[in-house]
């Protein structure tokens, strides 16, 4: 109680009363009233609270934290961690280079859906429902009623909250699926066959058709599979369907890869296609004797400048496995990579799904880092394209140094795991004893020459 004498307030008793409250110095923030309304406050003035209602603050503050630990527990409980598979590009990747990341001609999947310069392509997946409709003499009920199954099982494959309504959701499984699907159908049958138009702007083996390709490799960029082969089993009637229709006959094709692929489980496209480059990988190493890997070397190998120095001999390996390096008596045999105007985006991507996925290897990141120690200049471009190791359609060889370079930059990545580890020591080996040897016969003519005897007249 505040005592009052002569009009004024009594300094004893308001310093007392001071003391029973909790001060808060509020610098001219809106404090929110009970209507949604709000109030500023001066400067430095002090807003005091009645200890009822710094209790009942208190109280509404932890029901508050107790509700929210009881929605991440009921989010816990509905979301199947080991399903996601489908990721965005961690931040410290994109940094650089963005649009090697980011689809420039069409959305699949949610993550880019509706954006502004992607609209011109959904024309042309209406477009393609309504041509498998015709085909097949079907109706589009079944296909949404078929998506509507798989939704809950589709969204766990994305990383994060999809904020799209049920319904949209499932159209654009549909649409986007039986996109994906006509492509793979055209580029295997011919898409005269599959009754498009020899002119037609997008399904076509030219045009928008090296572009698209491209955004289907992206990591942000996809569908599950499990989506494909359930549309693929609709239209062709089969409903058990593995993933072998779509892997091997379809998605191989469509990449180029003239590889037979048996289903392994894979996740989506880009999953397909890195499985596809080390697809005998396996077999390969199973056969090395990995017990003589020191895992304290490190993967780090000299440039070819360097190597050369040494006496390294550098050839085109005969195959066509990217992942076969091999060294041997001296020489370092790589096989040919072609390097294109889309081949950082493919990379780029596939080492983002590596970092990503805790049950890919990282054997792609071993092969970059690796071309990434051997290339430093254009001239190590212009003797590995000498030697016909690369070929490039890029506008110059400082551009392919600058774009391995570029590549892994700011990528987390252990050298002891990778699967080039002994190949390095075992360069690295013979690159200190021959230049050991080197400094040795110099050191040692040298001192011969000083302490030679003269020449006998």
């Amino acid at each position: 109680m505040v005592n009052v004498s002569n009009g004024h307030e009594s300094t004893s008793s308001n310093k007392r009363y001071r003391r029973s409250q909790r001060v808060i110095n509020v610098p001219c923030f809106p404090v929110f009233t009970g209507r949604g309304q709000n109030q500023n406050l001066e400067n430095h003035e002090e807003a005091y609270l009645e200890p009822g209602e710094i209790e009942e603050n208190r109280e509404e503050w932890v029901i508050a934290i107790k509700d929210k630990m009881k929605q991440t527990l009921r989010e816990d409980a509905t979301t199947s961690w080991d399903k996601l598979c489908i990721y965005r590009v961690p931040h410290y990747l994109q940094e650089n280079d963005k649009k090697s990341y980011f689809p420039q001609t069409v959305s699949l999947g949610p993550y880019h859906h509706g954006k502004i310069h992607l609209m011109p392509m959904e024309h042309h997946k209406w477009r393609a429902v309504n041509k498998v409709m015709k085909r097949n003499k079907q109706q589009i009920e079944m296909y949404i009623d078929a998506m509507k199954q798989l939704e809950e099982k589709s969204r766990a494959c994305y990383q994060g909250a999809i904020y799209m309504s049920s319904n949209k959701f499932t159209q654009m499984l549909v649409l986007d699926g039986c996109f994906v699907l006509e492509l793979f159908r055209g580029t295997v049958d011919g898409f005269p066959e599959i009754g498009y138009e020899l002119n037609d702007p997008v399904f076509a083996m030219r045009g928008l058709m090296h572009s698209i390709q491209r955004d289907m490799i992206m990591l942000e960029n996809q569908l599950p599979l499990f989506v494909l082969n359930r549309l693929l089993g609709l239209q062709s009637d089969t409903q058990n369907q593995t993933g072998i229709a779509v892997t091997e006959r379809d998605q191989l094709k469509l990449m180029n890869w003239r590889r037979k692929l048996v289903d392994n489980g894979e996740l989506h496209c880009l999953d397909v296609f890195h499985g596809s480059i080390f697809r005998t990988f396996q077999r390969y190493m199973s056969f090395r004797n990995m017990s003589m890997v020191d895992k304290r070397q490190q993967q780090l190998i000299h440039c070819v400048t360097e190597l050369r120095e040494a006496g390294v001999k550098f050839r085109r390996k005969k195959t066509n496995e990217l992942w076969d390096i091999g060294f041997k008596n001296g020489y370092l045999e790589i096989p040919k990579l072609l390097i294109h105007d889309g081949t950082k985006s493919l990379f780029s991507n596939l080492i983002a799904f590596e970092q990503c996925h805790i049950q890919s290897s990282h054997n792609i990141t071993s092969y970059i880092i690796f071309m990434d120690n051997l290339i430093n200049s254009s001239e190590d471009v212009s003797y590995l394209h000498h030697c016909g190791i690369i070929e490039h359609w890029l506008g110059s060889d400082s551009e392919v140094a600058d774009l391995f370079n570029r590549l892994c930059k700011e990528v987390v990545f252990d050298p002891q795991d990778s699967y080039l580890s002994q190949l390095s020591s075992e360069v690295n080996r013979y690159y200190s004893l021959t230049l050991l040897v080197f400094t040795f016969s110099q050191s040692f003519y040298a001192i011969y020459a000083y302490y030679k005897p003269p020449p006998k007249s």
